[in-house]
């Protein structure tokens, strides 16, 4: 088949695509995969035992806050890459900016410690799991996210890849953080950023090889 024939093939019969088409498939994909991530957290970790108590601890929401952060610019930048032409601009100053700010919370917070306590508010005590722990629930997320984007048309596929495993982060980060016992910021900026870069990484390499058309 010619060029001109696949063209004329492709424009005999267009079809309007439904308003915000994009934003409805990547809301289902996260409609179906944040509980099962949600299921798998509670199943494999559980809840910390004192969650009511930590909930009045303003680091709790900021841990938390910052893992919805990064999930709602993802999911911005995402659907932008979606769709092809679709500039994304400054989407990626609202994905870079929970990374920033946590990063500046660490740095008041290492400053303001003794020396000897330092390195204690950045390993914590579960800094060997965490990142994984939290790359583990995000892959529901993340999968779901891969199969709404195969469906879709984007044209920048490890751009593309790579924001899908920042939502798919940002959201295992969430829902980690009802499990996690640490709240330190230094820490947080470590191994919940840590956790998040490897879907990013992740969706990086796939990208280029599952969403290309």
């Amino acid at each position: 088949m010619r060029t001109d024939q696949l063209v004329a093939l492709l424009a005999a019969d267009p079809a309007p695509v439904r308003r915000r088409a994009v934003s409805r498939r990547l809301g289902v994909a996260l409609a179906i995969a944040l509980p099962v991530s949600a299921a798998w957290m509670l199943l494999a970790y559980g809840l910390r035992r004192d969650l009511i108590e930590a909930m009045f601890w303003p680091m709790f929401w900021v841990r938390l806050l910052f893992g919805a952060g990064v999930a709602l610019a993802g999911f911005v930048v995402v659907q932008r890459l979606a769709r092809p032409g679709v500039q994304v601009r400054g989407a990626w100053l609202g994905l870079a900016a929970p990374v920033l700010l946590i990063w500046l919370l660490a740095l008041v917070a290492l400053l303001s410690a003794p020396v000897e306590e330092r390195a204690a508010l950045v390993m914590g005590h579960t800094w060997r799991s965490c990142a994984i722990d939290i790359a583990v629930v995000s892959l529901p997320v993340f999968a779901a996210l891969l199969w709404a984007l195969k469906g879709l048309a984007p044209t920048r596929p490890a751009l593309a890849g790579a924001a899908a495993g920042a939502l798919a982060g940002g959201a295992g980060a969430m829902v980690y953080a009802l499990h996690c016992p640490e709240l330190a910021a230094p820490y947080i900026a470590v191994w919940y950023v840590a956790g998040i870069a490897l879907p990013v990484v992740a969706g990086a390499l796939i990208g280029p090889r599952l969403l290309r058309w």
